[in-house]
């Protein structure tokens, strides 16, 4: 592996301006948000791509009844009848192995991916026929809520199709996530910031078991760095995949920064991230 830093694509800066830009708006743009994601990894998906994405979901919306009687019920179950029964949106086990199924515009093309992304297609959809909807994070299992999330609800999930949940549902769900129990804060409605970090998650988790994949973890670090409102510890990650990309002097370079960061709250942390640096610089010898 080279010790040099890859030179920059042509056009990744100029997405990644818009990306921190979007994510910093008053009102951030979930869908824009994850099609530049997207664009990280297709470098195919360029702008008039991008717009296609956002035509598809306005005309989705257009197929659904405007403000259909019945409440949240109805607007969860017209939802499933157009996305999960006619559109064939849903998901299965297999698409937990492929990147495609954390890109918006190939869930888009292919109908299928992660319960978080099919559930930012729901959100985006119904948000654009007026639904009163909301994205909720529940562990190891994204859902969508339709009407008031401390009131009157109804849960969706739309990774089966857009069936319709119970709390005994959404108990079974996160017992088999995590073998704890459901809590009220677990049903709070989900930003569009919290959803594109869980987004950027799994897209670093699906690369860190496939280290050939380095690449796309650097690229989902990258952006979640972005982000108003990240783990710092992320940085720290940043740094020791560059190193182990080769990129020695850089990685060393980033161990050393974050280490005069946590220093005063953790200096034997501070100590061990100058070890590693200073192992990294080695690595050249």
């Amino acid at each position: 592996m080279s010790p040099h830093p890859e030179p920059e694509p042509p056009g990744r800066a100029a997405r990644r301006r818009l990306f921190a830009e979007a994510a910093r708006a008053e009102r951030p743009d979930l869908a824009l948000l994850c099609l530049l994601i997207g664009a990280e990894a297709d470098p195919d998906l360029d702008e008039t791509g991008i717009d296609e994405a956002q035509i598809e979901l306005d005309r989705l919306a257009g197929l659904l009844p405007y403000s259909p009687a019945g409440g949240p019920g109805a607007w969860a179950r017209n939802l499933a009848e157009l996305l999960g029964a006619r559109c064939g949106f849903g998901g299965s086990p297999a698409d937990y192995r492929r990147l495609a199924s954390s890109l918006l515009h190939q869930v888009l093309r292919r109908r299928r991916g992660l319960p978080i992304l099919l559930s930012v297609v729901w959100l985006e959809v119904a948000r654009r026929a007026g639904a009163p909807v909301y994205g909720v994070a529940l562990p190891g299992h994204f859902v969508v809520g339709f009407g008031d999330p401390y009131g009157a609800h109804v849960l969706a999930d739309p990774f089966a199709g857009g069936r319709l949940l119970t709390d005994e549902d959404a108990a079974l769900l996160v017992a088999g996530a995590t073998g704890g129990e459901l809590t009220p804060r677990m049903l709070a409605p989900a930003g569009p910031l919290e959803i594109v970090q869980r987004v950027l998650n799994n897209i670093r988790a699906w690369a860190q078991a496939r280290p050939e994949h380095s690449a796309v973890q650097l690229w989902a670090l990258d952006l979640a760095l972005l982000l108003p409102s990240r783990p710092a510890r992320l940085r720290q990650e940043r740094a020791e995949l560059l190193v182990r990309r080769g990129e020695f002097l850089a990685g060393a370079d980033e161990l050393e920064e974050y280490a005069g960061v946590v220093e005063a709250v953790d200096p034997a942390g501070a100590t061990a991230l100058r070890r590693q640096a200073a192992a990294a610089r080695a690595m050249l010898n």
